[in-house]
């Protein structure tokens, strides 16, 4: 059974925007045997934009049912349903967010038109539904209303069933995988029984050993996609999983920091790259007899010590080695003061005009550390001071919380965002003590560098 659906809503953004108009047109593959629609009251205003794009008012849905009114019908619908949309992603994830507001977790096979018919009908010059009616002569009495929509697109998918002979639609819905090709004790209704959220995944062996530990911003698309790789290294995961299990974090930090702790802890056999459990390789910095700072690799023990200014730590001193290098080039700094060159005069940078001379004396000590400084800066990424980062919660009001106490990551926890006041002791009690990572200020440097941000609340 398919279910068609679609959904008009007050905006585009699925976690700050509501619902106010669903129909589910319910297909068995040959014809369409029910349709079900309503109006919705987002109990919010519906923007003037909307309802010129629409056609929906406020004063329509002002004594409309509330989503939860009608949740437990749109469920007994659904179930054993594939999720059909023209563009799935949208519908689904609105009516995912409405359900999640309620305490509950909807989760569907899904399967997308546009997707459908980009592959069916190759060479269109545009899959919007829109151009689609035009160009099939499917007929709908009006645009962007949920019944009119829906029972377009089942007009298309009805089209798109007469093409082929349906293994397109399987391997749609199942991401290309075949279950003849899974592991014996792992299924596709185990596959889409997982959330489509942000977590932290662990695959496991038949003696129930972790052997792999991953994170993704959607747990179940990663695990499709890991299942589905024809790749040797797909096949290299794949081998000798015998169940999945998985937390979700909500929170991407969260998920980031308690993916490369787990490596550590349970150290799979699978991961390579975060199984580290120390840092061994650094780079430090001092200021040698004749005024120049100089910069150096060396490991990271006590010997190192007050002796140097530490810059930055590595996991092994190939790792830190190949930065120093990268970040000489990048600054036109002197090799042999960086100590990657053992000439006793000039080094041989400088022969090839990549080093300004330093080394011999040539260029003077405040010009040379000005560079210096500028390499500092961006070798130096450790964290300093008192902070919080509020991030994305695993379920509607609640909020995930990182500590970092004088530049030291403390743990990660949660907290009822719903409560108007919090202060830093509440935030701190929140905190579970982290595994000792070294990797932890890394990742949250790196996080908070990035495009996505949580808040950051100093304290």
């Amino acid at each position: 059974m398919f279910a068609i659906i679609d959904v008009e809503t007050t905006g585009g953004v699925a976690r700050f925007e509501r619902i106010t108009e669903i129909a589910i047109v319910l297909h068995d593959g040959e014809k369409v045997v029910s349709t079900f629609s309503t109006l919705i009251n987002p109990e919010k205003s519906i923007p003037p934009g909307i309802t010129q794009l629409t056609g929906i008012t406020n004063e329509m849905v002002e004594q409309a049912p509330k989503f939860y009114e009608v949740a437990k019908q749109i469920v007994e619908l659904t179930e054993d349903a594939v999720f059909v949309a023209h563009n799935v992603s949208f519908d689904y994830n609105f009516i995912r967010e409405e359900f999640a507001r309620l305490g509950y977790t909807f989760s569907r096979k899904q399967l997308c038109t546009v997707r459908l018919s980009r592959k069916v009908f190759p060479g269109l010059p545009s899959y919007s539904l829109s151009n689609l009616k035009r160009h099939f002569g499917i007929s709908a009495a009006r645009s962007h209303r949920a019944l009119d929509d829906t029972l377009a697109t089942a007009e298309l998918f009805e089209r798109i069933l007469a093409e082929q002979s349906g293994k397109t639609i399987r391997s749609m819905v199942n991401h290309g995988i075949r279950e003849s090709k899974l592991p014996p004790a792992i299924t596709l209704d185990r596959l889409h029984a997982i959330p489509e959220a942000c977590g932290v995944y662990y695959l496991h062996g038949e003696k129930g050993e972790v052997i792999y530990v991953g994170k993704s911003l959607n747990i179940r698309k990663r695990l499709f996609e890991h299942f589905a790789d024809p790749t040797n290294k797909g096949e290299k995961l794949r081998a000798g999983v015998a169940d999945i299990s998985y937390e979700v974090t909500g929170s991407e930090l969260v998920a980031l920091l308690h993916e490369s702790a787990e490596i550590k802890r349970l150290l799979p056999r699978i991961n390579r790259a975060l199984r580290l459990r120390h840092h061994t390789g650094c780079i430090f910095t001092y200021t040698d007899q004749n005024g120049y700072r100089c910069l150096a690799v060396g490991k990271h023990n006590s010997r190192n010590a007050g002796k140097f200014d530490l810059v930055a730590d590595y996991p092994k001193i190939d790792n830190a080695r190949a930065h120093l290098q990268s970040i000489v080039r990048q600054y036109e700094l002197c090799f042999r003061l960086s100590n990657l060159d053992a000439s006793e005069r000039a080094c041989f940078h400088y022969s090839i005009k990549q080093c300004h001379g330093a080394c011999i004396g040539e260029e003077a000590p405040e010009t040379y550390n000005e560079r210096v400084d500028q390499a500092l800066e961006v070798l130096n990424r450790r964290l300093s001071g008192n902070f919080f980062i509020l991030d994305e919660g695993r379920t509607e009001g609640e909020q995930a919380v990182v500590g970092v106490q004088d530049g030291r990551y403390i743990g990660y926890g949660y907290f009822d965002a719903s409560f108007d006041a919090f202060g830093t002791e509440d935030l701190l009690e929140s905190l579970s003590t982290p595994y000792d990572d070294p990797d932890a200020a890394r990742i949250i440097r790196g996080y908070l560098d990035g495009k996505k941000k949580g808040r950051v609340v100093e304290w």
